[in-house]
């Protein structure tokens, strides 16, 4: 299936500073599933990294949250590093989603996602480009939704049709 992910004219230019491909994935896939598979946790999982972006002074320039993982790209933060924004990141949701399964005995309720995560810096448009149809493609991939225009939780209207969606995305000058 050829999906056209990005209109032209909103296709990134080559990025003068550093950009960050960050994936983070759960614990065990099994806990994750139970705690971001609903469309309630993954709105909550938006709505921190929203106040996460305006902490740490960074631009979102995509995103996805699958049940299991979550991708983001992201500029160099303004105070911090990706590190430290993924740390706090992880930590909000963790407090906020367990909190509600407080009264679980899930071995979920210890630990949430995984201690490391997977940065690829993006030097170029083309690999921007890339990164965000592969983020974008995710839930079709996965047989969430037969199209990426059908997954919420993502960054793909912005680039398809220039709508906000659930988080405002960060057009790259």
């Amino acid at each position: 299936m050829t999906v056209h992910l990005v209109r032209d004219d909103l296709r990134p230019p080559d990025p003068p500073a550093r950009r960050h491909l960050l994936s983070i994935a759960d614990l065990t896939r099994d806990d994750v599933e139970r705690l971001l598979g609903t469309a309630r946790t993954r709105d909550y999982f938006v709505s921190i990294l929203a106040e996460v972006r305006t902490k740490y002074s960074f631009q979102l320039i995509g995103y996805v949250v699958m049940p299991e993982h979550i991708h983001l790209l992201i500029t160099e933060p303004g105070k911090g590093n990706p590190s430290k924004v993924l740390q706090v990141l992880k930590q909000r949701v963790s407090r906020i989603l367990l909190a509600k399964r407080r009264n679980s005995n899930h071995p979920a309720e210890q630990h949430f996602w995984q201690r490391r995560f997977y940065d690829f810096n993006v030097w170029t448009g083309g690999k921007l480009t890339e990164k965000l149809e592969y983020m974008h493609m995710n839930p079709v991939k996965r047989g969430l939704v037969s199209h990426p225009k059908d997954w919420p939780w993502s960054s793909f209207s912005f680039y398809a049709d220039g709508q906000r969606g659930l988080v405002r995305i960060d057009l790259v000058n």
